[in-house]
């Protein structure tokens, strides 16, 4: 979304504001989501929520619709939202995503999904039944950068 739209989003009223982006998202999607419809009454989160989102989902230049749709699904799958999975498969019908596409992207995000599980869960494994030649590698965490020091058994 460019910076001209954000400032006309921002110079409305809260309550035109949230009205323009709420006939934008149903005219986009079809359907107002349960989120969008949740947080309506609350403009003040509504609207850079809104704004951001349309600028990574409804704005972005680099992908086409059917493409971030068929994103949406992979990763709402591997995370297990039956709501937005339902809304994301809803929103690529309409924009003509084929049954066998959509089920193609569950498929990459089971695959990845499954691949997650078994490399967090070997790695455990292998850390544990191989502590004396891992526990120095292992005692700092990559994401957080913080020690983690467990009692020995």
């Amino acid at each position: 979304m460019d910076l001209k739209k954000i400032k006309e989003i921002l110079d409305k009223e809260p309550d035109e504001a949230v009205e323009d982006i709420l006939t934008d998202v149903e005219k986009r999607y079809g359907e107002i989501p349960y989120i969008v419809n949740f947080m309506k009454d609350m403009p003040e989160l509504f609207i850079p929520r809104m704004i951001y989102e349309n600028s990574v989902m409804r704005e972005f230049k680099r992908m086409d619709p059917k493409t971030v749709e068929l994103i949406c699904i992979a990763v709402s799958s591997a995370l297990r939202c039956e709501y937005c999975l339902k809304t994301h498969v809803r929103v690529a019908k309409r924009l003509g995503v084929s049954k066998e596409e959509i089920f193609d992207s569950i498929l990459i995000a089971s695959t990845i999904s499954n691949a997650a599980v078994l490399a967090e869960g070997t790695r455990s494994v292998d850390t544990v039944f191989n502590e004396s030649n891992t526990r120095m590698a292992d005692s700092k965490c990559t994401i957080c950068n913080i020690n983690s020091e467990f009692p020995e058994d």
